[in-house]
């Protein structure tokens, strides 16, 4: 079997930083899949599963929510190996025309507070896996850290 377009990456060289993944066509409409890297593969720690579910919801109510973008939002949430987020947005974008809403997800997770959406039994198959204080952490982080002043370098693989 080939290798799927997430696995030809260079692991090793890649960076936080907001990435466009691949595009696929769904009929006439062009689907773009974003690689939100928050930590760097293999070199830092990976997300916890608590705060990974947490920032999951949080990020997902968001995009959902936004009056721009959410009739254009496919999907959102984490990488297995949970260094980062898949955004998956309606139309033929690149990094740059997605930096600003990515921003204003990353912040709003940042400064949340009270009930995390949809984290009760009700709602959730995991409800009690959940960890605002470090979702709230790492989103700042990414935002201080990657987001703010982001560089071409970080907009695009690593060759």
């Amino acid at each position: 079997m080939e290798k799927i377009a997430s696995f030809t990456i260079d692991h090793i060289k890649l960076q936080p930083g907001v990435y466009v993944s691949r595009k696929d066509k769904v009929g006439s409409e062009v689907i773009t899949t974003f690689d939100l890297r928050m930590t760097s593969p293999n070199e830092e720690p990976v997300m916890n599963t608590a705060e990974v579910h947490t920032m999951e919801h949080l990020g997902a109510t968001f995009l959902r929510n936004d009056p721009e973008w959410k009739d254009r939002v496919i999907y959102f949430g984490p990488m297995g190996c949970r260094t980062g987020f898949y955004m998956v947005l309606a139309g033929d974008l690149t990094s740059k025309d997605v930096v600003d809403l990515v921003t204003r997800i990353y912040k709003f997770m940042a400064d949340f507070e009270g009930d995390v959406p949809g984290a009760s039994p009700k709602d959730c198959g995991n409800y009690l896996d959940m960890n605002l204080n470090m979702a709230k952490y790492l989103a700042a982080k990414y935002v201080k850290e990657v987001l703010t002043n982001i560089k071409e370098d970080r907009l695009v693989y690593p060759e």
